[in-house]
């Protein structure tokens, strides 16, 4: 489906001048009615001023505005973090002519480096003029930092003869990793739906899709995704049926930009669909998948399209939790490497070597334990992921 916004939702997206190669570094996406908000934040007990004013405001359960930056974290900034932090939402809620309590600020970049705060407010008039039902690619683009394109993407639900219109913008390319990674997403819809109602299936959907993915390990300390839900489509969610039509939309938009989020990780080459079935327990599952997604030794033998399962199962064992060794089966797409703890020989191996090889593939481990089941996505780790992180502040 094209890229377009709810109804209501404008956006855009300028150079401020925070980033030194002059790119776009300042967004905003402006409501015009007021809209039910929720919000996920990082887990990170290191948490960075825009996550801190946000946590408050959010409790509150409506906004009219999300305005972010690329360049600057705005973390480990102090008192004057927090002073810079409400000047931004003071500067958008004045040109836009709102409370600044209806103003979200979101900031992804380095770490510990005093805000531009004088370059944000002169930028602020032109960002506002921008807005635009056309504006969200001008958003996507202000808060990349590594990232290679923009993520964007809208889904469409009806109910009643009714349409409601669903969109995301994500941006993240390395720290990624659950609880949630260094990632800012951004959703807006033009349903109604209540703020405790909102926040839960959010919450939900977190889990199953941006708690889904790693590329390289790290948790950063600005992560969120914040949903708008203005209710100018006259869509009302409020019954169970509405609640899963509405919900499987979100899942679909959230599912899909977290897929997007690992195929652009910093130097990656390779897309992984990482799966852990029959498992005792979900959280088995989720635990074993992750740890095989996360380990350096199998995403360095991905990258180099090494048939090396023995990284997988070794993985697989380090989990801390239950597993019976001379029951594990592995896959690679539909190539059994390993049956009942043994490798299946030469024959297999070469066949997955070749698997190996292309861009995107899937690993499958049954465990043959239970009935549970859980799927990480990750990718490769390359040389060019050491380069961009080496030099990543100059």
């Amino acid at each position: 489906m094209k890229t377009i916004l709810p109804k209501g939702f404008q956006a855009s997206g300028v150079a401020s001048g925070i980033k030194k190669n002059g790119k776009k570094d300042l967004g905003l996406i402006f409501s015009q009615a007021p809209a039910r908000a929720a919000a996920v934040f990082t887990k990170n007990r290191v948490k960075a001023a825009p996550v801190l004013l946000d946590k408050e405001r959010i409790k509150r359960g409506v906004c009219r505005a999300i305005v972010a930056n690329s360049g600057n974290a705005n973390c480990c900034t102090g008192d004057q973090g927090m002073r810079d932090v409400r000047a931004m939402a003071a500067f958008v809620a004045s040109s836009l002519g709102l409370s600044e309590e209806l103003v979200l600020v979101s900031s992804t970049g380095v770490i510990g480096e005093p805000m531009p705060i004088d370059k944000i407010e002169a930028a602020v008039p032109d960002l506002t003029e921008l807005l635009s039902t056309d504006g969200v690619l001008n958003f996507a683009r202000s808060i990349m930092t590594t990232d290679m394109l923009p993520k964007v993407v809208t889904r469409q639900g009806q109910l009643d003869d009714q349409t409601f219109i669903v969109t995301g913008v994500a941006k993240g390319s390395g720290m990624i990793r659950p609880d949630m990674a260094t990632m800012l997403c951004f959703i807006c819809t033009d349903a109604e739906v209540a703020p405790d109602l909102l926040q839960n299936i959010l919450f939900a959907e977190t889990e199953q899709s941006f708690n889904r993915i790693t590329i390289d390990g790290d948790t950063s300390t600005n992560d969120m995704v914040l949903i708008m839900a203005n209710g100018l489509s006259n869509i009302k969610i409020e019954h169970q049926k509405q609640h899963k039509h509405f919900q499987r939309i979100l899942n679909e938009v959230m599912t899909t930009l977290a897929k997007e989020l690992v195929k652009d990780g910093e130097g990656a080459t390779k897309f992984i669909e990482i799966e852990v079935k029959s498992a005792g327990s979900d959280h088995d599952a989720h635990q074993i998948a992750d740890t095989v997604a996360n380990s350096s030794l199998v995403k360095t033998a991905f990258f180099g399209e090494d048939a090396n399962w023995g990284r997988i199962i070794a993985a697989v064992g380090r989990a801390g939790v239950p597993v019976e060794p001379a029951m594990i089966d592995i896959y690679f797409d539909d190539v059994m490497m390993v049956k009942k703890g043994l490798g299946c020989g030469k024959v297999a191996e070469t066949a997955v070597t070749n698997i190996l090889k292309k861009d995107q593939f899937s690993i499958s481990i049954d465990l043959h334990m239970g009935n549970c089941r859980a799927t990480v996505f990750t990718c490769d780790f390359s040389t060019d992921y050491v380069k961009i992180n080496a030099d990543y502040r100059s």
